[in-house]
């Protein structure tokens, strides 16, 4: 008798299921897109079109190919550090600390490297086993302290701002070799059509590509269900501590890869980074992703980014004052946040077209168990 539930059970959720919507990975490669296209994560993506097509309105010349790349370049350190801010929000906690991480990164390149070119590759490496401990550091204050990670990353982001402000003074010291500033700034040369390909978009899209492996890996699916319940996360065998930490982990290294990439561009002064946690955050909510965990597409945290750039660039040849840049960013976290929210949580309501479930058959009560079946008499 009870073996025959489950098959009660499955039948009655198909018949149920004929009236759903086909969830995002169901149906035609246009279903897919068209669903897709209509949800928080994939709406930033025709907003960042409609932006790039208003910046283009305002000054032609920014379509031109060799513009475009050099802006996708110029923007690649934000969005680096805007999918390394997504590992942390999907999860369920935030980073306060990227832009500390990213001015720490920037004075030890200008002070360790100098004018050594050998010290080039040593430190890469240090830069990267520094940010990692950084991220080790807030994820085990996070998850074995329970201190909020909000309060953590306060502290390491006050912490390593000491640090700075004492080893510069407040100044721009040191000035790393133009070998370590050319993975910033330079680029392939003579490509066709966009004249020069930057290495920072040669990193990006490496970025991008290992990103997306790694989200559509069990580690990926484990971060997203962590951030929608830890708790069931914890009951299905998870490590939430480690998968928690190992998500500062990645935001850590995001930051350090962005403060390598912005010591070409911006040079070295411990003010480099300032306010990136921010814009970070900014442009992972304008992509979609909700606060509070479990929801959300990495690309899209990235392309938030972009359409933030463009935002910004937009206004920029409206000459609009850069002052208004924080409130805009303000404004743009309380818009999306709240639309972000309300739009996965209407997804993840049932279909009220679709028919509520019959009840499932009681299991037998014991004292009707009848011989030769259920205790085994004859």
């Amino acid at each position: 008798m009870s073996a025959t539930t489950p098959v009660s059970s499955s039948a009655s959720s198909s018949a149920s299921g004929a009236g759903r919507t086909l969830p995002l990975t169901e149906g035609s490669t246009v279903q897919r897109v068209l669903r897709a296209a209509v949800t928080p994560g994939g709406a930033v993506f025709i907003l960042a079109a409609i932006l790039f097509v208003a910046v283009v309105s305002a000054n032609p010349s920014f379509g031109e190919p060799p513009q475009l790349i050099r802006f996708i370049g110029r923007t690649a350190p934000i969005a680096i550090a805007a999918m390394g801010q997504y590992y942390v929000i999907v999860s369920g906690e935030f980073d306060l600390s990227m832009g500390a991480v990213i001015a720490t990164q920037v004075v030890i390149a200008g002070n360790y490297i100098g004018d050594d070119e050998g010290r080039v590759l040593p430190a890469i490496v240090l830069m990267l086993v520094i940010g990692a401990l950084v991220g080790l550091v807030n994820g085990l204050g996070t998850t074995l302290l329970r201190v909020p990670s909000f309060i953590v990353t306060l502290g390491t982001m006050l912490a390593l701002g000491g640090l700075v402000r004492f080893l510069t003074g407040g100044a721009a010291t040191g000035n790393p070799v133009d070998t370590f500033r050319e993975i910033g700034r330079g680029g392939i040369q003579d490509v066709p059509v966009v004249e020069v390909l930057p290495y920072p978009v040669i990193i990006l899209v490496a970025i991008m590509v290992a990103g997306v492996w790694l989200m559509r890996s069990p580690f990926g699916r484990t971060i997203i269900a962590t951030g929608d319940n830890p708790d069931a996360a914890a009951l299905a065998g998870a490590h939430v501590w480690w998968v928690k930490t190992r998500a500062f982990m990645l935001s850590s290294l995001s930051a350090t890869v962005a403060g390598i990439l912005l010591v070409g561009y911006a040079g070295v002064h411990p003010s480099v980074g300032a306010g990136y946690e921010f814009q970070a955050i900014t442009a992972v909510v304008l992509g979609g992703v909700v606060l509070g965990g479990g929801r959300g597409w990495l690309l899209s945290a990235a392309a938030g980014a972009f359409a933030l750039e463009l935002l910004f660039s937009f206004l920029n040849f409206q000459e609009v004052e850069s002052t208004w840049r924080p409130t805009v960013q303000g404004v743009i976290i309380i818009l999306a946040v709240a639309a972000a929210g309300r739009a996965w949580s209407l997804g993840r309501r049932p279909s009220r077209a679709s028919p509520p479930a019959p009840p499932a058959a009681p299991a037998p009560s014991p004292t009707t168990a009848r011989p030769g079946t259920e205790t085994g008499e004859i």
